[in-house]
């Protein structure tokens, strides 16, 4: 242990009343053993509670938190949660610590899933309007051909250094209320240090998820990697271990909270200049490409200064409404090395492949459909996006025509929607694109700048939801026809002759527009 001075934590009200309903449960037990075993362990010595990892490192940086893993000395999770459920109905243990109805929940037992990379149960509460993970001190031990590890009780050290940073390795007893160190996290919590607390090649190669955890809390704290890690972070057994031993959910579930992270920007960056890139944003289900990540940097580092651009006019503000979007706009930055890749051609008789770059986000790191379905409109649409910015830019005689303009958006916006985030996508690309071939940023970003400001000027960019003048059943009246492919098209030539006359209230012109085009209809027999 270090021998420096251990500083201490100050709880608040939430937690000292958890910290003593907690040492009280532990008290009961040692006074009210029970006969049987758990899970093979026998209880020789007095429950000892130690609130572990993330939640002291979080307190002692003066970061609040809700979340607190309980690790015990002697017994299981599920075992502790039980008798601590027996303590609180007692009448005069709940009056004791003013348990109310609401400050304990239902007690939730969370297995073992080694598929999804979850290699320990826990039993799961919330106490006190915290929630509370118990699970027993354990040590792990991990076959050379395997990705799951033999998980058996342990002692506190043992428990420490199975874990994947020294500063996530810290222990607050709650009995002695003081601060455990076994592994030297206190001394890296002040040098701002991720270090692992075993040898970096043998802590990744056990967990190579862990390599993705450091890069996570080095970006989200603003600590630097030790160089030792960093140094076998691209090591060939490391990244193979990475690709076939940890699920893509979990790489998932880990990028995800770097990039809806404070910092997503110093992410993907520490991902880049560790050379992990090929190993991350790929399908590792079958042969890839690899893509040129040599202007990648331009790109996540131009879409973090537009994102701390917060002027109504500006082009992040302009494209991304809320959080949500704005981590589908960091996915993007992920994938854009993807978009000069060719798709696999499409087989005889079946429909075209995805692309690559929508490929990578739904198998390689499992985004949501709903993601992927806009970087693969957003790949199909980028030509005609780049067509209307050249337009604007070189004052075509058509950037005049609202029509011409609205239709294209409506029709990126038909499928699956967000068409403002497909164009940030097609600038994203460009960037990258252009980049190579030497073109400034600044005037990249200037033209695109200068077509949003022509669709303000044109009132279009809320064009998706301008309500119609005219429906299927008005023009099939008009035209004598019944409903058909035809349809469509009609619709069409409404809508144009509404966007060019955008003070129109009367349905009368768009119908009579239609009625004159009629031979521009697919009617069939006709």
């Amino acid at each position: 242990m270090a021998e420096s001075t251990t500083p201490t934590i100050r709880l608040n009200e939430r937690e000292k009343r958890l910290k003593d309903l907690l040492v009280d449960v532990a008290h009961f037990i040692d006074t009210n053993p029970v006969d049987t075993a758990e899970d093979g362990k026998t209880k020789p010595e007095p429950v000892v509670l130690r609130w572990a990892g993330g939640w002291v490192r979080d307190k002692l940086l003066g970061i609040e938190s809700h979340d607190i893993d309980t690790a015990i000395n002697c017994m299981t999770g599920e075992a502790f949660a039980l008798r601590l459920r027996t303590f609180c109905e007692s009448e005069a243990n709940r009056e004791k610590h003013s348990i109310g109805p609401e400050d304990v929940s239902i007690l939730y037992k969370v297995a073992r899933n080694p598929e999804k990379s979850k290699h320990l149960e826990t039993t799961t509460s919330r106490l006190f309007g915290l929630d509370i993970d118990f699970v027993n001190l354990r040590r792990e031990t991990y076959a050379e051909d395997s990705r799951n590890p033999q998980m058996e009780f342990g002692t506190p050290e043992e428990d420490a250094e199975r874990r994947d940073a020294t500063v996530n390795a810290l222990f607050y007893r709650l009995d002695t209320e003081s601060i455990e160190d076994f592994t030297g996290g206190l001394p890296d919590l002040e040098a701002k240090l991720m270090r692992t607390p075993l040898e970096p090649l043998k802590t990744f190669t056990d967990d190579p998820l862990r390599v993705l955890r450091l890069i996570r809390f080095a970006s989200r704290l603003g600590f630097t990697i030790d160089p030792a890690a960093a140094k076998v972070m691209a090591d060939e057994t490391v990244l193979r271990n990475l690709k076939v031993k940890i699920s893509r959910e979990r790489v998932g579930v880990e990028l995800e909270k770097m990039l809806k992270g404070n910092h997503p920007r110093v992410a993907l960056k520490l991902i880049d200049s560790l050379g992990l890139y090929h190993t991350i944003f790929t399908d590792p289900g079958r042969q890839m490409p690899t893509p040129d990540t040599t202007n990648w940097g331009v790109v996540y580092t131009c879409l973090d200064s537009l994102a701390a651009d917060n002027t109504p006019d500006s082009i992040f503000a302009r494209l991304v409404a809320n959080d949500e979007e704005k981590y589908v706009a960091w996915v993007f930055a992920t994938v854009v090395p993807w978009e000069q890749q060719l798709p696999d051609p499409r087989p005889k008789g079946k429909k075209s492949a995805p692309p690559l770059s929508s490929l990578v986000a739904r198998e390689g790191f499992k985004a949501p459909n709903k993601v992927s379905d806009i970087i693969t409109a957003a790949h199909s649409h980028r030509p005609k996006m780049v067509e209307l910015k050249d337009a604007v830019c070189t004052a075509e005689a058509r950037m005049s025509q609202r029509d011409y303009f609205g239709l294209a958006i409506v029709g990126w916006d038909s499928g699956v929607g967000h068409w403002r985030l497909q164009l940030l996508y097609a600038i994203l690309a460009d960037i990258e694109l252009r980049a190579g071939k030497g073109t400034d940023v600044k005037d990249v970003l200037a033209e695109w700048q200068k077509l949003l400001d022509h669709l303000v000027r044109l009132d279009l960019m809320n064009v998706p939801q301008l309500k119609r003048l005219v429906d299927g059943n008005m023009l099939g009246r008009e035209l004598g026809l019944k409903p058909g492919i035809w349809v469509k098209r009609a619709k069409e030539i409404a809508l144009e002759w509404q966007l060019r006359n955008p003070e129109a209230t009367d349905p009368a012109g768009a119908l009579e527009e239609v009625t004159k085009r009629r031979g521009e209809l697919p009617i069939q027999g006709g």
